[in-house]
């Protein structure tokens, strides 16, 4: 059991998320599902109540608990890619299951469940600083899905 996980807060998929979130990212799995021994405000005796799962090794649990808290864009998963073809991948997939893109490489799940998949390449360049940064930050703020190709060459100047 893992000391310290991340709790996220789902209406009714806790479930469902965590096995798409095992399908699609390696070193992520559902480790253990808790039904409700008791009748809860959003819920029945039975039904399941939370979900232990990792993704990319990050211990997770979700919570049924209703719509009293819905998801924001204040709590994200940031994944880290090699290149453009992980990029679309991830980017995919998410979106492909219900998600909806937003800006500057971040998307949301059909959960509400806020991810940036930011290429490697972006991250390199921001940690750099200077005009190199500033470029690549710049090509990023005018894309939805981040391209690779793009960055790389804002890189370069």
């Amino acid at each position: 059991m893992a000391k310290n996980k991340i709790c996220l807060w789902y209406e009714t998929d806790a479930e469902a998320a965590a096995h798409f979130y095992a399908s699609i990212f390696p070193d992520s799995a559902v480790n253990a599902v808790f039904l409700a021994p008791g009748d809860y405000p959003s819920g029945k005796a039975g039904d399941v109540l939370t979900v232990e799962f990792t993704v990319f090794d990050i211990p997770c649990m979700g919570l049924n608990g209703g719509p009293a808290f819905p998801q924001s864009e204040a709590f994200s998963f940031q994944i880290a890619t090699d290149d453009q073809e992980e990029t679309d991948r991830y980017w995919n997939a998410i979106i492909g299951n219900g998600g909806q893109e937003s800006a500057c490489g971040w998307c949301k799940d059909k959960w509400g469940i806020s991810w940036q998949i930011t290429p490697k390449v972006l991250l390199e360049a921001l940690a750099i600083g200077g005009s190199e940064a500033k470029r690549a930050f710049d090509a990023m703020m005018e894309m939805t899905k981040i391209d690779v190709a793009v960055i790389e060459a804002a890189r370069r100047g």
